[in-house]
């Protein structure tokens, strides 16, 4: 009886260290296959970064046939939109987060609205397009006309709104996780001592989960910098930059993911195609630092 034991005590530890091995050795390749990346647009810009340097972050050109390439415009359309999409979606995604979290857990309703929640996370981006070009654009067209503004429909503010539906999800979906994994004893005792719900989720839940909630606005802005077709159909694609402020939130602009879904396939010179491949290098390291500066905060707030 005790060498059967001894057996399967040793069993469960070989098969423990062979699970710890490949959880390494999974974790190990995924660092690979980033350092990859990285490594493979590096190469493919070099001719791109010799000729243009740092000049090119803020030149403001982009003109392939006279081989002058600036991403300025590009890098201002795409922290535009996506942080104006993840203003737009906050309020719904916290809403819908404490509402299913907290105020309906259960019951048909929750389950329906839970089941669209990941319903809208499914749909393809290019459904969103559509949607955006025959329902948004008349609507946009029509509020730029009455605030004298060039009545394109398409823009920024378009490509936006769309954007910020698009991200919902994954804010709330983290944010309901979360919620309902609030110790019932914290709650409890705060009701106890004469809270009302709305203290409650204000002095209680939010503030135990604040590190998770953020960590969904990081995931959500991650989606957004990186979305490509839907913002490709509604964004207007134009390489210039507007003058005015009213005129750059709701004129035609571009993201450095549309440009490279538009022009890589034109790119019939090796500087248009390095330039193109230095635009994706840009937007790895802006999705990187912004990650970087999320996981600080989210270090302070837990530190607090």
């Amino acid at each position: 009886m005790k060498n059967k034991r001894l057996d399967l005590s040793y069993s469960q530890m070989k098969w423990e260290t062979m699970f710890r091995k490949l959880l390494i050795f999974m974790a190990a390749l995924l660092v690979l296959v980033i350092i990859g990346i990285l490594i493979t647009l590096i190469i493919e810009s070099v001719p791109s970064i010799k000729a243009l340097g740092i000049k090119f972050l803020w030149s403001k050109t982009w003109d392939p046939v006279q081989n002058i390439y600036g991403a300025l415009p590009f890098l201002i359309g795409t922290l535009l939109t996506s942080f104006i999409a993840l203003i737009l979606s906050l309020p719904f995604s916290y809403s819908v987060s404490i509402y299913l979290g907290e105020y309906n857990p259960k019951g048909w309703l929750s389950n329906l609205l839970k089941n669209t929640i990941e319903l809208i996370a499914a749909v393809p981006s290019i459904i969103y397009g559509f949607w955006g070009l025959f329902v948004l654009v008349p609507v946009i067209r029509a509020i730029e006309m009455k605030i004298g503004v060039a009545p394109y429909g398409i823009g920024i503010t378009t490509a936006s709104l769309v954007l910020a539906v698009m991200i919902i999800p994954y804010a709330a979906s983290l944010g309901i996780t979360l919620i309902r994994m609030v110790p019932a004893s914290l709650k409890e005792g705060a009701y106890a001592l004469g809270a009302t719900r709305f203290e409650v989720i204000r002095s209680v839940i939010l503030p135990y989960t604040r590190t998770g909630l953020f960590a969904g606005v990081l995931l959500s802005l991650g989606r957004a910098l990186g979305e490509t077709m839907a913002v490709t159909m509604l964004i207007g694609n134009t390489t210039s930059i507007a003058g005015t402020f009213k005129d750059l939130l709701f004129g035609p602009g571009n993201t450095m993911a549309s440009v490279i879904a538009n022009e890589f396939t034109e790119a019939d010179h090796t500087e248009y195609l390095s330039a193109l491949v230095e635009l994706g290098l840009v937007l790895f390291f802006v999705t990187v630092i912004i990650n970087l500066i999320g996981k600080r905060i989210i270090t302070r707030f837990t530190q607090h």
